[in-house]
């Protein structure tokens, strides 16, 4: 059984499975197609990504891919804890530049599901982290872009100040947002 609940961008859920635990462990059912559907969302997945981060600090984001091979994402926390950012890049969306954090754990063992049309990245905030993600879509080079995390036109709140963030060249030099190319928004 999943716990479905709509965050502040339309098409944003965080998703909290349940766990269930003894002396032994737990067992937990972390994705289910059904459950899912059952509250609208009906995503084929094709890949499943892992990520570890050595250092508290470290940004990855904004990543994003373009059609024909946008992607969605269910992002969840098996180690350690991130803030986890989604942006809505969507041109003419009623939120296009708005963004919400939420912050995903091992310990709060909750998920996000991030739809096609949105940027997403996060920066961890322990040691020794590992994000599991799955997307609808294989990855492609030439698909792929990224915006960079401090847009002014974006204003994220990061929870770790820029001058102590570790980020890839990739990620530091990434376009602005009025730069990129984007999604259309269609009702």
């Amino acid at each position: 059984m999943l716990e479905v609940r709509p965050l502040s961008l339309g098409g944003v859920l965080e998703i909290v499975p349940r766990k269930f635990g003894d002396e032994r462990g737990f067992f937990s059912e972390t994705f289910n197609a059904e459950s899912l559907a059952a509250h609208g969302v009906e995503l084929s997945f094709v890949q499943d990504n892992h990520s570890y981060t050595a250092l508290a600090g470290t940004l990855r984001g904004l990543h994003y891919q373009l059609p024909p091979k946008a992607q969605a994402k269910l992002v969840r926390v098996v180690r350690g804890r991130v803030f986890d950012v989604v942006v809505d890049i969507r041109k003419g969306s009623p939120s296009f530049a708005k963004w919400l954090g939420l912050e995903l754990s091992a310990e709060r063992w909750n998920q996000i599901l991030v739809p096609v049309g949105f940027a997403h990245g996060f920066v961890t905030l322990e040691p020794e982290t590992e994000v599991l993600y799955k997307v609808t879509e294989h990855y492609s080079a030439e698909h792929e872009r990224s915006i960079r995390f401090d847009d002014p036109a974006i204003g994220i709140g990061w929870p770790v100040a820029a001058d102590r963030l570790q980020l890839s060249a990739k990620d530091r030099n990434a376009a602005l947002l009025n730069e990129s190319n984007l999604f259309e928004f269609t009702a």
